[in-house]
């Protein structure tokens, strides 16, 4: 299946991935979000805040699951949202995510400055409005050094292959990120896969 392409390298950019509208809607969130909204998680990791399954990025995981469906060519469970405003300073090193980000999405809602995200070793500049597909738990992502700019906003969307190995982390329920997220099967399959993944990419 030509949908199925994206898969050997392991990401897909999708264009215009929020309207016109649906940006300026976000881009006005965001800055009320850091105005009145307390309640974030400060990521040690990368120094930013950032909300877990906030109420309007929620909204979007199942206003967009059509489109990612189309996208990704897989049927997909929605599974949990994560809203991060990069500061000056932050930063985000190479890793992998969790089962629950088997079919994942970045996508830039605000930004002045020049930040890319880096997947499997490919240098990605989106443009407010686009995406990044990828394969969350098995292709490597990460940006460069530290953030240098005044502040950029992402935000992610999560689901998994209704007919694949994660498909029991539908609706993802766990607070943070470094709670106890897998078990040992679900780490087994992850080796797997970034196995054949590699292989497949030699």
């Amino acid at each position: 299946m030509a949908e199925l392409d994206w898969i050997k390298k392991g990401y897909k950019i999708i264009d215009n991935f929020f309207t016109k509208e649906e940006l300026e809607i976000l881009q006005f969130y965001t800055l009320k979000k850091l105005e009145d909204d307390k309640t974030y998680i400060l990521d040690p990791d990368t120094a930013s805040p950032g909300w877990y399954k906030d109420a309007l990025a929620s909204t979007f995981l199942h206003l967009k699951k059509p489109l990612v469906e189309k996208a990704s060519g897989y049927k997909l469970f929605p599974t949990y949202t994560y809203w991060r405003y990069y500061c000056f300073g932050g930063q985000l090193t190479k890793h992998t995510d969790r089962p629950s980000c088997e079919i994942s999405i970045t996508a830039n809602i605000k930004s002045n400055d020049k930040w890319p995200i880096v997947v499997e070793g490919r240098s990605i500049d989106l443009k407010e409005g686009q995406a990044v597909l990828y394969l969350g738990c098995i292709a490597e992502h990460w940006r460069p050094g530290k953030y240098k700019g005044e502040g950029m906003a992402q935000v992610f969307l999560h689901y998994v292959n209704v007919d694949g190995p994660f498909a029991h982390h539908n609706n993802d329920y766990y607070f943070y990120a470094t709670d106890n997220i897998s078990s040992k099967d679900d780490e087994k399959k992850i080796r797997e896969l970034k196995k054949k993944f590699k292989e497949n990419n030699k």
